[in-house]
């Protein structure tokens, strides 16, 4: 499984705590399953005990040992209910709106991150992007030098030489129309990000025109933010505004920008809008037969990450590791 092996060494050194929020899902207990029996990750179930292990035996998996948390009964819930009222005072919200809120299993998860409890959090398997992204802004909030949240996905192309083909792609999945200066956050945190995967990242701002060839507010916004980024990052490579194919294609950026050292070979590439980047990584993921991981949060204060509805045992099973590694 591609680059996990470091990731698994560095977690067997120092073992995390992740929490489930959907814990009797039978993807989740199929993951967790797996995690046990393992020494670098504990899984920590979020539900009702006896319905989580029905769950497991109905579905035939072995989840002795795991530790599960029912919100519903739980000993610091009224330390954890002080610490929303106080998180969350300038609302205005109530001990008893409080209890309410957070009887809900993606606001109980993301406290228990909060309290120290879980190192880190993987929810959304039924449930929205919003929904995790919700109680994470409000409760663990950016960090510092973040203004916003971001996500983007990691790309994987398997190759028979075992050298994998990765890229890194953003944002796909929370910004539906970032501005320049978003656009200049989601670059440091993609290249960040790129690099916990062993991706050296060449950036490129994607647009329907290269280095000028094309007129339009959309272009104007793609080389902006990439001249702001390069001003922000001046050790990062970095090229904007970049036709796909000028970005990834050797003989096609020798013809339309023969002087980039980014053209022809990026790697990490940043979208102009959520409809470009959702519509990109799924193209590269169905057609170009890459593997996507993601979405993948940024700019959070702690590690938290988003699961597809459609979502396999599999890909809760890396998403994992991904998660915990990041912590």
């Amino acid at each position: 499984m591609f680059g996990f092996g470091a990731m698994i060494e560095k977690l067997k050194k120092n073992p995390k705590k992740i929490v489930f929020t959907e814990g009797s899902d039978p993807r989740i207990l199929e993951a967790a399953s797996r995690l046990l029996a393992s020494n670098f990750l504990q899984p920590i179930l979020l539900g009702n005990p006896d319905e989580i292990e029905t769950a497991a035996e109905k579905a035939g998996f072995n989840i002795r040992g795991a530790n599960m948390i029912d919100p519903a009964n739980y000993d610091r819930f009224d330390e954890m209910v002080d610490i929303f009222v106080e998180l969350r005072k300038s609302k205005g919200v109530t001990p008893e709106e409080a209890r309410t809120i957070l009887s809900k299993s993606n606001y109980f998860g993301t406290m228990l991150v909060k309290m120290g409890v879980a190192d880190a959090l993987l929810g959304g398997a039924t449930y929205s992007t919003a929904d995790t992204v919700r109680p994470a802004l409000q409760i663990i909030k950016t960090k510092p030098g973040s203004t916003i949240v971001s996500s983007c996905f990691i790309l994987v192309r398997p190759s028979a030489t075992g050298d994998n083909e990765v890229l890194a792609m953003a944002d796909c999945a929370i910004n539906i129309d970032p501005t320049e200066d978003n656009l200049v956050e989601i670059c440091g945190e993609t290249a960040e990000c790129a690099r916990a995967f062993g991706v050296d990242p060449k950036i490129a701002f994607l647009s329907y025109s290269t280095l000028g060839s094309g007129k339009g507010e959309m272009v104007d916004k793609m080389k902006n933010a990439a001249n702001k980024a390069k001003a922000k990052y001046p050790n990062l490579p970095i090229e904007g505004e970049l036709q796909f194919d000028a970005a990834v294609v050797p003989r096609v950026a020798r013809t339309k920008c023969p002087n980039s050292e980014v053209a022809g070979h990026a790697n990490t590439f940043i979208f102009p809008d959520i409809s470009a980047g959702n519509i990109g990584y799924k193209i590269a993921q169905r057609m170009g037969n890459f593997d996507a991981y993601g979405p993948i949060l940024l700019g959070l204060n702690a590690s938290i990450n988003d699961l597809s509805r459609g979502c396999s045992a599999f890909e809760v099973y890396s998403m994992s590791i991904i998660t915990a590694a990041l912590a």
